[in-house]
């Protein structure tokens, strides 16, 4: 795949920022394109390694050699056609996914990987530049209904593949606008909101209906849904996590979605009473995710005073670590673009109080020191070190610490059966109801953009076959390619 030799000739090229004073200044993308003439130079990295590991990376499935050969060749529209065989929407992935294919590049072992992800992202952009993106609306109808509640990553996946196979779709979100946690969880200069809108309107003139502030469950009863022949749940892991730490109901300790989707709605023109702002305070960011790193990088817009970062576990290596070879996922640190805006970064911190003055407003954190005792066969032990409490002023507690699992409204009402994680339990994504499938966070616990569009993709492929008795959605790695 690529040129022979092609990877010795040519170094990794990635997308560069624009100036950290330029681009805090407003809630824009910032990244520079690399040019298209490097872009090929780019493809042909691609080894021709034999066994191209990437494809077990990625949860996708993606076709990657064959994408890259193609824009080595500089055949964009068949490489725009071999990525769209597996991936409904490379416009969030090319921006938002950790990569994981390129964690498991071949050429990793010994030089720096393809940028899989940039490569991506050039090819769907590319697609939407040139009009290559057109609706593909079913050439005939089944006959058969679906509902789908929430439009996230998952929910969109799922959709677009059953209207694909001819099923009539109906997508509920219980916010005001499409897109989940793709909208209200990702800040804007990540996903500028108009890269959703326009997939949403390629979407609809598909044939899908949405359906916004419909929360199913609260304003729109579970038994409304028995009209459709079939419902896929794709709500997310929503519940989230907090502390069992004295003085957690200070005013200023906030959970970072709630500071995360204020901002993007005020963003876009909502009235939002008593915004929670960072401006001019001391902000401390508890967890070390990609969610605090969004914290961080929201807080310097807003103009905070300092911004700190604290994470319990340990410092990551700077390189891979010997516990994680290749081609496995790495433990690495990992610096974003939002720690580079600005961020006093801190492991190993626990928090053991907010402090807050009579009024119940947050002034500080007292912290402590800890250390991981590792013993085989048992449990991690967290030892707090000796003398080594220390005040920290805070104004604004941001708690970014992940998601135990999904909200209980629908599995209550539904009857669906859940885990000891409180995820709903599914058998190829049916649940105990026959007609309820489930995919996404929902069904998996938290985790990646890629795995959410795949879940979407499987499920619709198995209610597909639910429905009609066999099917022709593709699964991953199999099934022909679309037409443009």
């Amino acid at each position: 795949m690529g040129k022979i030799g092609g990877f010795k000739e040519y170094n990794r090229a990635d997308e560069s920022n624009l100036a950290v004073a330029e681009r805090v200044s407003n809630y824009n993308e910032f990244t520079i394109p690399v040019p298209k003439d490097k872009l090929k130079e780019q493809g042909s990295r691609c080894m021709d390694c034999g066994i191209p590991f990437c494809h077990s990376g990625c949860p996708l499935g993606n076709l990657i050699p064959d994408f890259n050969d193609m824009v080595h060749q500089e055949e964009w529209q068949s490489a725009l056609e071999i990525l769209q065989s597996t991936n409904n929407f490379p416009e969030f992935t090319g921006r938002l996914c950790p990569a994981p294919c390129e964690k498991s590049c071949v050429l990793g072992i010994i030089k720096d990987p393809v940028s899989i992800e940039n490569i991506e992202k050039s090819i769907i952009e590319r697609g939407f530049a040139e009009g290559w993106i057109k609706p593909q609306p079913p050439k005939t109808r089944t006959g058969k209904t679906v509902a789908v509640i929430g439009s996230g990553p998952a929910g969109l996946a799922a959709a677009q593949q059953l209207n694909r196979a001819g099923h009539t779709v109906t997508v509920f979100e219980r916010d005001n606008a499409i897109g989940g946690l793709l909208r209200y969880g990702i800040p804007n200069f990540k996903l500028e909101k108009g890269i959703i809108d326009r997939r949403v309107v390629v979407l609809e003139a598909e044939g899908i209906t949405f359906k916004t502030n419909v929360n199913v469950g609260v304003n729109f009863s579970v038994e409304e849904l028995n009209q459709f022949d079939s419902i896929v749940l794709c709500g997310g892991a929503t519940e989230r996590r907090s502390l069992p730490t004295k003085g957690i109901e200070s005013k200023g300790v906030v959970q970072a979605m709630d500071f995360l989707t204020q901002q993007t709605k005020v963003l876009f023109g909502e009235s939002i009473p008593d915004q929670i702002k960072a401006t001019g305070k001391d902000v401390i960011v508890i967890g070390g995710g990609d969610t605090g790193s969004d914290c961080i990088g929201t807080s310097n817009r807003h103009g905070a005073k300092s911004v700190t970062n604290f994470e319990i576990l340990p410092k990551p290596p700077v390189g891979r670590s010997e516990s994680t070879p290749w081609p496995f996922w790495p433990l690495q640190l990992k610096t974003s673009s939002s720690h580079e805006e600005g961020c006093d970064r801190n492991w190993l911190i626990n928090t053991k109080e907010f402090i807050s003055n009579e009024k119940g407003e947050l002034t500080g954190l007292k912290t402590v020191e800890v250390q991981w005792k590792m013993t085989p066969g048992q449990r991690p032990e967290l030892i707090e070190k000796e003398g080594s409490e220390k005040i920290w002023p805070c104004d604004l507690a941001l708690l970014a610490l992940g998601f135990t699992g999904p909200e209980k409204t629908l599995s209550e009402q539904l009857g669906i059966e859940t885990d000891m994680r409180s995820n709903y339990k599914a058998h190829n994504y049916q649940t105990n109801v026959p007609h309820i499938f489930t995919a996404g966070d929902m069904r998996r616990g938290q985790s990646l953009i890629v795995w959410a569009i795949s879940e979407g993709r499987e499920a619709a492929r198995e209610v597909d076959l639910f429905l009609m008795g066999s099917t022709n959605l593709p699964t991953k790695g199999k099934g022909d390619l679309p037409s443009l």
